[in-house]
């Protein structure tokens, strides 16, 4: 029987597949950071004004708001979790990934069920990052 669990690693298999070379470059190209974290509140507010949406791209802005704090240095990540949360990004942001968001409602739903898979891996240092947040406030 699969798992949740399972099933989120073989979303995230599937989308380290098509981007993963990508994303071990643009771990350290920060401009191209930027552009990526642009285009992704770009594509936000066309899916945020969804309402099937608005809960599912809140994840988004937390990766967002980490990357930024990473890049800042008030807030490293391991490079492992960068590489996830720029993963999400990039297979957010993306049009060509495993169904193209062409399809509507369908493309978008791969599109967060990827972030979700991602969002339910980094937990822990999501929690943590949060945490940080409050205390800095």
């Amino acid at each position: 029987m699969t798992t949740l669990k399972s099933k989120a690693t073989e979303m995230i298999d599937k989308a380290r597949k098509l981007y993963g070379k990508q994303v071990e470059v643009l771990v350290k190209k920060e401009e191209q950071v930027k552009e990526l974290m642009s285009n992704t509140i770009k594509k936000i507010g066309k899916v945020g004004k969804d309402s099937r949406f608005v809960k599912l791209v809140m994840p988004l802005g937390v990766f967002i708001r980490m990357i930024k704090a990473h890049f800042n240095g008030s807030h490293k990540l391991a490079t492992s979790t960068l590489g996830l949360l720029l993963l999400g990004l990039v297979y957010f942001v993306s049009p060509i990934d495993l169904v193209p968001d062409f399809l509507g409602f369908f493309g978008f739903a791969d599109d967060l069920s990827v972030v979700l898979a991602i969002y339910a891996k980094v937990k822990d240092e999501i929690e943590e990052f949060l945490e940080y947040e409050r205390t800095q406030a």
